[in-house]
């Protein structure tokens, strides 16, 4: 069989993912600039285990439309070279949030495809930023599909939710930013989902600083993947309409997780809501229940930081319903 008979699919595993350099995410901050906020950090202590653990909380629910995911759909629809009018991408629900907002500040029009189970919080916030929203399967990767075949139909840019090196990119912005806010070289926990965030922060602080992923039991995709050797599919069992995120960590995510040997860390969804309830009854901070997975680890113990480190616990996102108890 000759090199351009050899199926796609056996191609493409055989290829090896895009590497994000650091450089690319410097290039993005400044294609950001003006247009997302530098997120603060706030420095205090919460409950573990033992007792009081300090951290230092970035709080990227802040950011516009209530996710840090608008970092890396700017990026992506900034620096794209042959730019239509349109855009499609599938989301379970922030990154349709995030690709709406952006492309709504850029001019564009924006077809978000979701699965049957995407939260009518979620979808409302894609409505109110003007994008066309089309329900299709049951889970993220039918929805991805249909998004790929949309955006053909349509002649229309598709954008992948964490997959991407410009949305990657994006996300590593806040990377840079916390070796601006954070002293010395703590470890970063952070949410895992598709991988997007946690594939940011290591293009962008590479060895510098301890990566720690962080996802809900029910979806071990970075586990899974990196038991492996590759991305695996994994079953969502959770009855949390918020925690239905990807099934699949990104190739991407997945590469520099294994290169990093960046640890991956599993935490029942009860202590996901529990460390959820605490932000908001300590200090009155909403996120939804993957924006409080991070913190979910150190709450409940499955990471127990060194002795006089203070990790920095990303809060990633705010999409949710009231009341959060």
């Amino acid at each position: 069989m000759s090199a351009r008979e050899v199926p796609v699919s056996e191609s493409a595993e055989r290829a090896e993912p895009p590497r994000i350099l650091r450089t690319e995410v410097r290039a993005a901050r400044r294609r950001l600039a003006g247009r997302v906020r530098k997120t603060p950090v706030f420095h205090t202590s919460v409950d573990g285990p033992s007792g009081p653990v300090p951290v230092s909380l970035k709080l990227e629910f802040l950011q516009h439309g209530g996710t840090f995911k608008v970092r890396g759909a700017l990026n992506a629809l900034l620096s794209t070279r042959e730019q239509t009018g349109h855009v499609v991408v599938a989301s379970g629900g922030n990154a349709g949030i995030a690709v709406a907002l952006a492309a709504a500040q850029l001019g564009r029009d924006c077809t978000v495809v979701v699965p049957e189970s995407a939260p009518h919080t979620k979808v409302a916030a894609m409505w109110a930023h003007g994008a066309e929203v089309l329900w299709h399967g049951t889970s993220y990767a039918e929805a991805q599909q249909r998004a790929v075949t949309l955006a053909a139909e349509r002649g229309a840019e598709h954008l992948h939710a964490y997959d991407m090196p410009a949305v990657v990119a994006g996300a590593g912005v806040i990377g840079l930013e916390l070796e601006e806010q954070v002293r010395g070289r703590p470890p970063v926990l952070a949410a895992i989902g598709g991988g997007g965030l946690i594939a940011g922060l290591g293009a962008a602080l590479g060895r510098r600083r301890q990566i720690v992923g962080v996802e809900s039991e029910h979806t071990p995709a970075l586990s899974a993947a990196l038991a492996a050797g590759k991305p695996v599919d994994v079953a969502a069992q959770s009855p949390a309409t918020e925690l239905l995120c990807a099934t699949r960590v990104g190739d991407i995510a997945f590469d520099i997780a294994q290169r990093h040997g960046m640890p991956a860390l599993s935490v029942a969804d009860d202590a996901i809501s529990a460390a959820r309830e605490y932000l908001w009854r300590e200090f009155r901070v909403v996120v939804e229940l993957e924006g409080a997975a991070a913190l979910a680890a150190v709450q409940s113990g499955v990471y127990t930081p060194e002795p006089g480190v203070r990790p920095i616990v990303v809060l990633c996102g705010a999409n949710t319903e009231l009341p959060v108890v």
